[in-house]
């Protein structure tokens, strides 16, 4: 019988100690992050009232030949090109990425995935685009998995 309320002896010191450790490690760690504000993170990719909002990633487009302007049309226009298999990103159609851009991004977590990734099925895409390298030159990063 001693030599069990020596082991729960042991047993309860051994505790006390790792609980003592956790504490004064939490401590430590608390000391160190950094401020937590209620404000997304991300500056958001479009301000309606006044175009891109300032320190927002810019819409990557390649260099395409220029189209001959109709005279009534403006030369310098802000919406997404749709038409272009060469555009570094479109606009997706009902959530889904047409095949010449089948990289998904998501625009609030600026995280993209892939074909074959593990939630590229279920990712609802907000850009669609035609590299990893375009999305990650847009602020995004790769999905975990």
């Amino acid at each position: 019988m001693r030599s069990v309320f020596r082991k729960l002896g042991r047993l309860l010191r051994l505790a006390v100690i790792a609980s003592i450790i956790v504490a004064v490690v939490r401590a430590v760690m608390g000391k160190n992050k950094p401020e937590v504000t209620g404000e997304a993170s991300w500056p958001p990719l479009v301000d309606d009232a006044k175009g891109p909002a300032a320190g927002a990633p810019q819409r990557l487009v390649a260099d395409a030949p220029e189209p001959a302007a109709e005279p009534d049309a403006a030369p310098d226009s802000d919406e997404p090109n749709t038409d272009a298999t060469d555009a570094a990103w479109l606009e997706p159609v009902d959530g889904e990425c047409p095949a010449s851009h089948p990289i998904k991004g998501n625009a609030q977590s600026k995280i993209y995935h892939v074909p074959g990734g593990a939630s590229y099925g279920r990712t609802v895409a907000e850009r669609c685009y035609l590299s990893a390298e375009a999305a990650e030159a847009d602020g995004f990063r790769a999905a975990k998995r």
